[in-house]
């Protein structure tokens, strides 16, 4: 694939990373940026033949097959609109837009133009996601009752993220945009996330927009959803997810602690991952970064799909609906109430109603809990299913 890049800063850059060497056929012919010096630079460090600081021009170029949007939030649409113009195939960061408004319009805009595009959610492709989903829809964990997802940093790393007008919002939109899709993932991104209740606050930050927040999003099956994400986390980046189901449970931690465990005392010591607070004392280093991020997973089943012609497992449609959710968790931090997640477009199930399960024992009681004993037997705690008593049996 031949691609053009518009962005060459910290995100650019990662997607360079892997873009250039994970596939050994795909390559950045065309570089835009706002600034001469940085979009010179990017093209000098990864040999791009073109560069400019004209969108526009580093879009509409024959040898383009397909634009990667790496800019800053309040940029994303007119990014978009160039490529629906001169049909661009079209992959971006997250999150898709500033609010659910933005995002719908970029659907639609793809969608009339008739071009591939693809969200660039990358968590949703780490290699512990992947088998970590895998079993879940396999049903090693039964049915998904809950799902938690946790990003936390020390804040990010360009000047516009702090600028709410710019981001289009502070942790929630940054992080949670994240958190949302893992955890939807898990519970099914064909049912559809229904009220979310959500706290946010300024806690540190010299900013207009949040820096903590904690929300849940609830699905119409019943299923419930949990993000924790902060910018004034001291420590490094902290990625943890939590899934819970009727029959089993899974933990992931994805990046701060992942057994690679070193301690130096900082002599030569320089980059030892993303959002590291220091380069002495006891570190954390992760060995393959760009893999362990998602970055080349997620690049392979962008580029494989657009070639095949088929659709790949993050779409605009997906950037839409958790801009969806999180425009309704913005609304609840203010009303301190459940919100609607208002969605003027759903393609997966409807009418679902909360799912029960009963487990039975025998025609007349429901099983509790079963467990073996410190002394040999097995108990049983059991409900008689007419008079509602609850009771313990051993065997």
């Amino acid at each position: 694939m031949n691609i053009a890049m518009l962005g060459s800063g910290f995100i650019g850059r990662f997607y360079a990373e892997s873009l250039q060497g994970y596939r050994s056929k795909d390559k950045i012919v065309s570089i835009y940026s706002r600034r001469e010096e940085s979009v010179k630079k990017f093209a000098n460090d990864y040999a791009v033949a073109f560069a400019t600081t004209n969108m526009e021009a580093a879009i509409n170029r024959p040898e383009v097959d397909v634009v990667c949007i790496a800019l800053p939030n309040n940029l994303h649409e007119e990014a978009v609109a160039l490529c629906c113009k001169h049909k661009k195939a079209v992959v971006t960061t997250k999150p898709l837009g500033r609010n659910a408004g933005e995002a719908k319009r970029m659907l639609d805009g793809v969608e009339k133009a008739g071009i591939f595009n693809g969200y660039l959610e990358d968590l949703v492709y780490t290699p512990k996601f992947i088998k970590a989903h895998e079993s879940v829809k396999n049903g090693a964990l039964g049915r998904i009752l809950w799902a938690k997802s946790r990003e936390t940093h020390p804040g990010p790393h360009s000047d516009w993220f702090w600028d709410q007008e710019q981001a289009g919002g502070g942790c929630i939109l940054d992080l949670g945009c994240h958190c949302v899709e893992i955890t939807r993932s898990y519970i099914g991104k064909d049912i559809k996330p229904v009220e979310v209740m959500c706290w946010a606050d300024t806690l540190v930050k010299p900013i207009d927009a949040e820096d903590n927040a904690i929300g849940l999003v609830k699905y119409e099956n019943g299923s419930i959803a949990q993000f924790e994400v902060s910018w004034t986390f001291r420590g490094g980046l902290d990625l943890r997810d939590e899934v819970m189901g009727t029959e089993g449970t899974i933990w992931i931690n994805s990046f701060l602690r992942t057994g690679f465990d070193m301690f130096t005392t900082g002599k030569s010591a320089d980059y030892v991952a993303e959002k590291a607070e220091s380069n002495s004392g006891w570190l954390f280093p992760v060995g393959d970064e760009l893999n362990e991020l998602g970055y080349n997973h997620m690049f392979m089943d962008m580029f494989n799909s657009l070639e095949k012609g088929t659709s790949p497992k993050e779409t605009f449609y997906d950037g839409y609906i958790v801009n969806a959710v999180l425009d309704a968790a913005y609304k609840s931090a203010k009303t301190k109430q459940w919100e609607p997640v208002n969605l003027e477009v759903w393609r997966g199930k409807t009418g679902l109603s909360r799912d029960h399960h009963l487990p039975e024992y025998d025609a007349l009681h429901y099983l509790i809990k079963e467990e073996i004993t410190h002394y040999g037997t097995k108990k049983l705690i059991l409900k008689n299913k007419a008079t509602g008593k609850i009771f313990e049996k051993e065997i």
